[in-house]
């Protein structure tokens, strides 16, 4: 299938005057991230005043800019014998309990090696409403963060859940294990949830604009220097748990994007050694069924990588 080109043609306002090529540009196109910005003005996709230019050009405002964007040919997630521990499947969904490392579904830089190649490869057939790269997903986990979710295998079972977890209808309890001792013994965070100014693959809460985040936490047990609490994000923006911890002085243990690369704590460090990963695992997941509208729960365990660094604390 040839692919397909679109393009958008402006000018680079006066008040960008002395700002570089590829920070200008990003911040008129604001559905684009900086690096891709980057990418389409090395490949010429790019033209100011009609000739291509690096990234780092200053400019002088006023210039002209043509944008050609470029549609990449549709992929189709291929099926993979991949191990993922199913915890319950009926004619209508398949709920499993993700590993830690393994990305929900195919995406931008990542072809195969997914949830979704896992579970085409199990079963004859998805929800085809996700599309060809997300069939039958109506939520996801970070990459990072194990537990249970679950897959919609027709459009019927899609449709319910997506618009339970829309409706805020469903209930999801995390396990995480925070760095520090946490004020009081339950609470609440409540923001504002958006991408990081300057740096895109991260969110932040410190944002005019947004979506309403929710946590509920309360604590499980004290360690020295960690807390287990047990989490239930009311609301489903990316990154919320990490963010919403971090941003508020108890990052998850073991979080290389938002906790800090290295402890002064020896334990700390030590601990963090011991994950490759956050300490974050989705322990519960509440909805109704699809088809009965019977109210069902499903748990994952705690994994043995997270249970390694509860058995060295309690020691």
């Amino acid at each position: 299938m040839n692919k397909e080109e679109s393009i958008e043609r402006f000018q680079i306002p006066k008040d960008l005057s002395g700002k570089r090529a590829d920070v200008a540009i990003s911040s008129l196109l604001t559905s684009v991230t900086r690096s891709q910005i980057k990418r389409m003005l090395d490949e010429g996709l790019i033209l100011v005043e009609g000739k291509p230019i690096r990234p780092s050009k200053k400019l002088s405002g006023g210039e002209d800019v043509c944008v050609t964007f470029v549609s990449p040919e549709p992929l189709e997630a291929q099926p993979q014998d991949i191990q993922v521990p199913i915890i319950y499947e009926d004619d209508d969904i398949i709920v499993v309990n993700k590993p830690q490392g393994i990305t929900v579904h195919p995406g931008a830089g990542i072809k195969d090696g997914t949830l979704v190649n896992a579970l085409l490869y199990k079963c004859l057939g998805l929800s085809g409403i996700g599309g060809k790269l997300r069939p039958g997903i109506v939520h996801r986990l970070d990459k990072d963060t194990s537990g249970v979710m679950v897959v919609a295998k027709n459009d019927i079972a899609h449709n319910s859940l997506v618009n339970q977890f829309k409706s805020h209808e469903t209930k999801k309890k995390y396990l995480a294990l925070v760095v520090g001792d946490i004020k009081g013994e339950s609470g609440s965070f409540s923001s504002l949830i958006g991408r990081h100014p300057k740096n895109r693959i991260k969110m932040t809460t410190k944002v005019r604009a947004g979506r309403e985040a929710f946590t509920l936490w309360r604590v499980i047990k004290r360690y020295k220097e960690v807390t287990m609490v047990e989490v239930e994000p009311k609301t489903g923006r990316t990154h919320q748990i990490r963010v919403h911890f971090a941003e508020n002085g108890y990052p998850i243990l073991g979080d290389k994007m938002y906790g800090v690369k290295k402890h002064k704590s020896e334990l700390l460090d030590r601990l963090s050694k011991c994950l490759a990963r956050q300490a974050l695992h989705a322990l519960t997941l509440n909805f109704k069924h699809p088809r009965t509208g019977e109210n069902v729960e499903f748990s994952a365990p705690i994994p043995d990588d997270i249970k390694a660094v509860i058995e060295l604390l309690e020691k």
